[in-house]
């Protein structure tokens, strides 16, 4: 999976090439890689993931586990990265609000999604569907943007610091080896 390089996320960020920061949890980290990208910028680095083999390998390369349940109780963080993630999340809008909860009040947050949005879930419902619904709409990758911003990330308490449009490639199927997503990439902070 590759979402964004370290000159583009700090280019995201606005930060020159001296800027660290002490704390970051990457959320359903997978395999580690994207973590590893930016993981030199922080002195601390938190993970979380559901899968047992990719729990594995991320302890293997040196990050801290936390707990799917608490890891937002457990300390405040200076950046948090959530990269396609909330639409395959059952509960998105809860998750919206522990991120804002754990960041630190200067801190920012790291958010990938897929465009056009299709929410996915895999557990044990049948349908797949979340429990939550985020209300995005739109024809267009430009018209999905403007809708997440204004029914999602605002009445939540975040505000937008930077976006791109970047090309996500993930791992395929049987049909195809890779597939070449739209991803909006969004750095936000809470509004006070």
């Amino acid at each position: 999976m590759f979402v964004a390089s370290q000159p583009q996320f700090k280019k995201l960020l606005g930060a020159n090439e001296d800027w660290r920061a002490e704390s970051l949890v990457d959320l359903g980290a997978g395999d580690g890689e994207v973590t590893a990208k930016i993981d030199s910028l922080f002195e601390k680095v938190y993970v979380t993931e559901m899968s047992g083999p990719m729990r594995t390998l991320l302890q293997k390369k040196g990050y801290e586990i936390l707990d799917l349940d608490s890891w937002h109780l457990a300390k405040k963080y200076d950046m948090i990265s959530c990269l396609n993630l909330i639409d395959r999340c059952t509960t998105p809008l809860t998750l919206m609000r522990q991120m804002k909860t754990a960041l630190k009040s200067n801190g920012m947050l790291l958010l990938a999604v897929v465009l056009p949005f299709s929410a996915y879930v895999e557990s044990e419902f049948p349908d797949h569907k979340p429990k939550e619904h985020l209300p995005i709409i739109g024809d267009t990758f430009e018209e999905q943007v403007k809708n997440l911003v204004e029914n999602v990330l605002v009445p939540e308490g975040y505000e937008v610091v930077s976006w791109s449009r970047v090309p996500y490639l993930c791992e395929g199927d049987l049909q195809q080896s890779y597939y070449w997503l739209d991803d909006a990439i969004f750095v936000l902070k809470q509004r006070h």
